[in-house]
């Protein structure tokens, strides 16, 4: 298990890797608003672990391991953003930061109940299907759901 800070430094660099095809320390120090130093301090944190693949001054790649993990960060915080947004209609800027806090404390137990009430609640499926965060089929669901 990572720590919070390294789990957002994780999730931001698989953002940007959707985003821009690559990841640099560059922009990740960007879009954090921290020192590039601070950045490759976490980057070899994430390589201890696992979770990415670097060589000094080269290219920052993550590993299935590190792009998994991120997938499952960014899901976590989906989902409790949405109960807060629109379960309790919390305001937006409330929802994300409560969110934010809040996703990390919580076990994949409870994800995965707190994914099935909010489908359910907001009729979006009812994930029959033993949903799991660990997997990627009921996001692929949701999704197929929207472009109907």
């Amino acid at each position: 298990m990572i720590s919070k800070s390294l789990e957002e430094y994780l999730k931001t660099m698989y953002v940007l890797k959707i985003q821009n095809g690559n990841i640099r320390v560059t922009d990740i120090a960007e879009k954090m608003n921290c020192t590039k130093a601070s950045v490759n301090k976490a980057i070899y944190n994430l390589k201890d672990n696992k979770l990415l693949n670097y060589e000094s001054y080269g290219t920052i790649e993550l590993t299935e391991s590190g792009e998994n993990l991120a997938k499952k960060i960014l899901e976590a915080y989906d989902i409790v953003y949405v109960f807060f947004k629109e379960v309790l209609n919390l305001e937006d800027e409330q929802a994300k930061s409560e969110a934010e806090r809040v996703k990390s404390a919580l076990t994949d137990e409870t994800i995965n109940k707190l994914a099935k009430y909010v489908h359910k609640v907001l009729g979006l499926n009812s994930l029959d299907c033993d949903y799991d965060i660990n997997k990627e089929r009921c996001r692929c669901c949701l999704r197929r759901i929207r472009k109907d």
